[in-house]
């Protein structure tokens, strides 16, 4: 692009997200993948080091008997431990990706977050993360075979693109605070505008970029998992929460790397 044609085409407050992505596109989707499965390798190791207690809580949650409770705990630690080496290693990443689907699932009715709106908000959240690494995976493949005539394929990859932006959005709403002072009014302004943002595909890089700082800043001040002693059952669960919101923070990391693919409103403004 030329000088103008660059200015018309990108606003001065977008040089930031693109200044950004220059100097870190080498290792950013790498980066984003590993912090996108980080909640599936904790709780795989977890599996590992809580087998008993795991186990015992499925036994007697669902009275199913001691069998079955193990072959649970058994396919959530290989599930999930396989499904992150997979991804890591970029072998077979549509199938490691549909794996920690169904984890989700299974996860989501075995532990009863389906009754729970602000785990299940971000189980959802989780879900879109990986439509993002699916796009990504898509992305991928379809480079190998570069000139050759798509018939609309990428159809897909663009809807997956805009439900993994719709779902990431889904764990700022847990973080609102519905108080009266003015630091948690603005706050919540603020981060709904940024969310909006995101979902609808505006300014999207810029946008999921300020979402990165202000989440792990709330992350690292909230979830400060190490601060407290392991006995304490507090520690487990500011570790589950935060590995969680770093999976996040790799979709919103992936949405930086990749943009907000075909259905957003900044893909529809080069057409304008």
């Amino acid at each position: 692009l030329t000088p103008t044609q660059t200015q018309s085409h990108f606003h001065p407050s977008d040089f930031c997200a693109l200044q950004f992505l220059r100097v870190t596109k080498q290792y950013l989707p790498h980066l984003a993948r590993l912090c996108l499965i980080s909640t599936f390798l904790e709780d795989g190791i977890r599996m590992w080091f809580q087998w008993n207690e795991q186990r015992d809580y499925i036994e007697a949650t669902w009275n199913c008997g001691y069998f079955l409770a193990t072959c649970f705990v058994l396919l959530n630690l290989v599930g999930q431990l396989g499904g992150c080496v997979l991804i890591l290693s970029r072998n077979f990443v549509q199938y490691a990706c549909f794996g920690l689907f169904g984890i989700i699932a299974l996860q989501t009715v075995a532990y009863s977050i389906l009754w729970d709106l602000k785990f299940l908000m971000r189980n959802l959240a989780l879900g879109g993360g990986l439509l993002l690494l699916l796009a990504e995976s898509r992305s991928e493949g379809k480079s190998m075979f570069a000139g050759v005539p798509s018939m609309g394929e990428s159809s897909p990859k663009q809807y997956m693109q805009l439900g993994g932006r719709v779902l990431l959005v889904l764990m700022f709403m847990t973080l609102l605070h519905f108080d009266s002072n003015f630091f948690s009014i603005l706050q919540n302004m603020v981060g709904t505008a940024l969310i909006i943002l995101v979902a609808i595909g505006f300014k999207t890089k810029l946008a999921a970029l300020t979402l990165v700082v202000w989440l792990f800043a709330i992350n690292v001040y909230f979830n400060a998992f190490w601060t407290i002693p392991a006995y304490k059952p507090m520690h487990d669960f500011l570790k589950y929460d935060f590995f969680q919101t770093t999976s996040v923070i790799g979709g919103l990391l992936l949405v930086v790397a990749l943009g907000p693919g075909g259905v957003s409103m900044d893909e529809k403004k080069k057409e304008w």
